[in-house]
């Protein structure tokens, strides 16, 4: 077993962090559940010397644009042998609802930071594990629906791919022993917004929201930016090279689960 240094121990990685654990790895980091101070140099320099692997969770800034881990840090990380980071598919861009997959052009979307930081870790030699939307316990379309902030919008053929977090930790354990580059995790059947917030009121024996449009719905810039793309994420890649398969392959699964 190794030595796992996590930047940014928050929803997802902080249950990366406890599946290592479980299998005897030896875990630090930070973050919301982490052990060291983002901003504690020394503490953080340490504990990366002592590392044999380091994965990375943390966006880049929303102020500067910067991935922060490799600004403070990225002259102790050239040297660990094994690197991992949690990017996103956002950095395909809109693709019109086609597939893409880990040889498509990246950097023509909105997220042109996370772009950056994704060319960056890969750069370094990196597992870089692209994640669509990140669903799981407290953090689902049954949540919303439960709350009463859960919204049908009405754009016919939009579709988005997901992936629930349990299969994310799969994943990063899965590429523990695996090459750098690339991989798409998300799950077998991209879906629109409103197919999964449809089977979230099922499931909770609820009728669905009115459907809307977007001005209708009042959504933020941020949602309007969410609903700005259409694509659909290819897994192929990790279940090749990687032998990952979803535990949860479709959103219908992923909720049943969490009820």
């Amino acid at each position: 077993m190794g030595t796992m240094f996590i930047f940014g121990m928050g929803y997802t990685a902080g249950r990366v962090a406890a599946a290592l654990e479980a299998r005897g790895w030896r875990v630090a980091g930070t973050g919301r559940a982490g052990t060291v101070a983002f901003d504690d140099g020394a503490a953080v320099r340490a504990a990366l010397a002592g590392a044999s692997h380091v994965l990375s969770s943390v966006p880049p800034s929303r102020e500067s644009g910067e991935d922060d881990v490799l600004a403070a840090y990225g002259d102790v990380l050239a040297g660990t042998p094994w690197l991992g980071y949690l990017s996103s598919t956002g950095v395909y861009g809109d693709t019109g609802g086609a597939w893409v997959d880990e040889s498509a052009p990246v950097g023509t979307g909105r997220r042109t930071a996370r772009s950056e930081a994704d060319a960056k870790w890969l750069a370094m030699g990196a597992r870089v594990l692209r994640l669509p939307g990140i669903y799981g316990p407290g953090r689902s379309a049954l949540d919303r629906v439960r709350e009463g902030t859960a919204h049908r919008i009405d754009l016919p053929d939009q579709v988005f791919s997901r992936v629930h977090v349990e299969d994310i930790v799969a994943g990063v354990l899965a590429a523990v022993d695996a090459p750098p580059g690339a991989y798409n995790l998300a799950d077998d059947l991209p879906a629109s917004h409103n197919a999964v917030t449809e089977e979230a009121c099922r499931l909770l024996g609820v009728a669905p929201p009115p459907l809307q449009t977007m001005d209708e719905a009042g959504l933020s810039a941020m949602a309007r930016g969410f609903y700005a793309e259409n694509r659909r994420v290819a897994n192929g890649k990790a279940k090749r090279v990687l032998g990952w398969r979803p535990r949860y392959p479709t959103f219908r699964e992923g909720l049943a689960s969490l009820v």
